[in-house]
């Protein structure tokens, strides 16, 4: 009976972190390029259990078979699909179509600067004419990309007084030539991505940077590709789920107060 105690409470914490999970998913469907996350869970290990009284056969323990002590939280994932584009015509938004990030030159509070990969376009032109994302951060292009490097001379930047295009490939043209590109890079395995803050990436040790196929758009950007109503459906259905171990709790916690102040009482 105990041991139902245990695993309501083990399911009780599942849903609390599926639930954490789902808000974050939800106070980010308004973020550009957010990729929302999942979870999932584990059983614990199951356990032998064996018949120990005297009536067993030659007084030996009887097998009756596996008994579990609940789940475990398992991993947390990232679901990489594609958000929808939105037109935003303005020149200055970029979105990938494809697998492919962004790399950018980011400075920390500290004053440490590092690559970070986003699929976040919505980027502007300085007055110094570098393209840079709403806080700042430079964009890198392709050899920074590709290399990792967030160097000054990586720094993706154009003439801030005349009109500029993006062609398929991000090869930047102003006023006819071909001045630059903009950074799309790709890894061989995602699981070497770390989030960093609502929709940036770090690329952890044994991460491997690879040449992207995907194609930059000009003048859209890519949404969030969290379906709101989706996730207030998960939302409702974890809220019975633990409502349900709770209730699982309360029972056994009532069977057991019967067990200890009226079995065995004497008349």
């Amino acid at each position: 009976m105990v041991k139902g105690l245990y695993t309501a409470y083990t399911g009780m914490m599942i849903e609390q972190n599926r639930m954490d999970i789902l808000s974050n998913n939800l106070a980010n469907s308004a973020t550009n390029g957010y990729k929302k996350e999942g979870s999932t869970a584990r059983a614990f290990e199951a356990q032998l259990a064996h018949k120990c009284h005297k009536s067993s056969t030659y007084n030996l323990a009887k097998k009756l078979g596996y008994v579990n002590m609940g789940t475990k939280i398992g991993e947390t994932y990232t679901d990489w699909s594609q958000g929808n584009f939105e037109v935003t015509d303005n020149t200055e938004d970029l979105a990938i179509a494809g697998d492919g990030f962004f790399a950018l030159s980011y400075t920390n509070k500290q004053g440490e600067t590092s690559v970070k990969y986003t699929r976040d376009g919505a980027f502007k032109v300085n007055a110094a004419g570098y393209l840079v994302t709403k806080d700042g951060d430079y964009v890198l292009n392709q050899n920074g990309a590709m290399n990792g490097d967030a160097g000054r001379g990586n720094y993706v930047q154009i003439d801030p007084t005349m009109p500029f295009r993006v062609n398929e490939l991000g090869y930047i043209i102003q006023n006819n030539q071909t001045i630059g590109r903009v950074g799309v890079v790709d890894f061989e395995d995602y699981n070497y991505l770390q989030e960093y803050g609502e929709n940036m990436y770090d690329l952890v040790d044994g991460g491997r940077s690879v040449a992207s196929d995907a194609t930059v758009e000009q003048g859209v950007l890519e949404k969030s590709n969290v379906n709101v109503v989706s996730e207030m459906v998960d939302m409702i259905t974890v809220s019975r789920a633990y409502e349900a171990n709770q209730k699982v709790i309360t029972s056994i916690d009532s069977t057991l107060d019967r067990a200890v102040n009226n079995v065995g009482r004497v008349q």
